[in-house]
């Protein structure tokens, strides 16, 4: 299924800021940041894209297990802004998206 292009746009700048694919330590803090502007649905499409196109080496089932500990259990601070300065580095905005 095609993504509206507002989210099309965001799996854009995730892959500009990480070229060779999310690290798995950037997981969490990364989905933390997407669900502060987003929904649930729409970081649910987003990852799902990313895992069918491979930029996220880890499953749907990861990914929720994922979801759930952002909604419990935040990142540290230092984790949100090692992302932050990840997705910068690859042109992302992320003052526009107040993240």
């Amino acid at each position: 299924m095609a993504l509206p292009p507002f989210l099309a746009s965001i799996v854009e700048w995730l892959r500009a800021g990480y070229p060779e694919g999310v690290p798995e330590q950037d997981y969490v803090p990364l989905f933390a940041l997407l669900a502060r502007r987003l929904s649930d649905e729409e970081v649910s499409q987003i990852a799902d894209t990313l895992i069918e196109e491979g930029d996220l080496p880890v499953t749907r089932i990861d990914i929720a297990v994922l979801v759930s500990r952002v909604t419990n259990n935040m990142p540290s601070p230092e984790d949100v802004d090692r992302v932050r300065r990840q997705l910068e580095a690859g042109g992302w905005d992320t003052k526009q998206y107040d993240l």
